[in-house]
């Protein structure tokens, strides 16, 4: 067996592979004869492993023994994700751990049954594992989805709550488990915890250099989008000459002064005679010097809820200035 990093046409197919009928229960008779066969109890008098209630806990360690009870059994209630690992794979010391710990966060709205292959031959069979680290998600006793390889965590939650959210009114056991944990704050965001402190500290360079990067890697981030404007107009606001109005109102013919006069009275929260002031040097300029102040006035609009009436009434006068 080898252990390639997965791949998104890799999981793809796999993910066709186990949406085709996968029995289950064919560990079934093998469980249950284990379970039945005389077994000497462990010292300390416990029952021994494999039979009675379903463990509880977020992770369990499952065998071809326990895998009717733990898995087949436990997924008609509750999402079952299997972790098919080994010792000597690589990617599996990444994933493993990293699965545990989402197990443990999601407070039992799923479950972690890890089955190490070369121990459970059989489990790794009957989900036809080509490669590990593989991961199936189970849902009502058949196979929902899976993906093999180390994937990074981002993708991993995201594949996590997609099945959540599929199967919350199949499973009751997710929506008791989301109940009884009540709501739970998102982790924060590093990326943008590096730009928020940036622009605390007034270093405005480094919080966009920082919301640019964010956009690099996700272009449809519009969290990331609003959070850039902020700090484009607030660098720009800060730097403004405090006479830029004066200037303006003096020289209308002054772009630079018409521009920083503009972002003076946004920052004083007089949006309305900032699109004005704009909206007449659209229609006073034209080429270059009427791209600039559109370009400008559409950036301010970036501030606003675009249901803002302010902000549509300016559209509508900037649309009929420009045409």
């Amino acid at each position: 067996m080898t252990n390639p990093r997965g791949s998104a046409a890799n999981s793809a197919a796999l993910s066709a592979a186990l949406s085709r009928a996968v029995d289950l229960s064919a560990l079934k008779a093998r469980s249950e004869a284990t379970q039945n066969r005389p077994t000497a109890p462990p010292p300390d008098g416990t029952a021994p492993d494999g039979g009675g209630a379903p463990p509880s806990g977020a992770v369990l360690d499952v065998t071809e023994a326990s895998f009717q009870t733990d898995v087949v059994e436990r997924s008609l209630s509750q999402l079952v994700v299997v972790d098919l690992w080994a010792d000597w794979c690589g990617p599996c010391k990444q994933l493993s751990p990293l699965l545990e710990r989402l197990a443990e966060e999601a407070g039992g709205a799923w479950v972690l049954a890890k089955v190490d292959v070369d121990a459970n031959p059989r489990i790794a069979q009957l989900f036809n594992a080509q490669s590990i680290p593989t991961v199936v998600a189970i849902g009502g006793g058949q196979p929902i989805d899976a993906f093999s390889g180390a994937l990074p965590e981002p993708e991993i939650r995201k594949w996590l709550n997609s099945l959540l959210d599929a199967l919350r009114d199949q499973l009751p056991g997710i929506r008791a488990a989301e109940e009884a944990r009540g709501p739970v704050e998102e982790p924060e965001d590093p990326r943008f915890t590096e730009a928020e402190e940036a622009f605390d500290r007034g270093d405005f360079a480094a919080a966009q250099a920082a919301y640019e990067r964010i956009l690099d890697a996700e272009p449809a981030n519009e969290l990331a989008k609003s959070a850039l404007a902020q700090v484009k107009f607030t660098a720009r606001a800060e730097a403004a000459d405090p006479d830029a109005r004066a200037t303006a109102d003096a020289d209308p013919a002054n772009l630079d002064a018409q521009l920083a006069a503009a972002d003076l009275e946004v920052a004083e929260q007089d949006a309305e005679a900032a699109f004005r002031r704009l909206i007449d040097a659209v229609r006073r300029t034209a080429g270059a010097d009427r791209n600039r102040v559109r370009e400008h006035l559409v950036a301010l609009f970036d501030l606003f809820d675009p249901a803002d009436e302010r902000v549509t009434r300016a559209r509508r006068d900037l649309a009929s200035a420009l045409f």
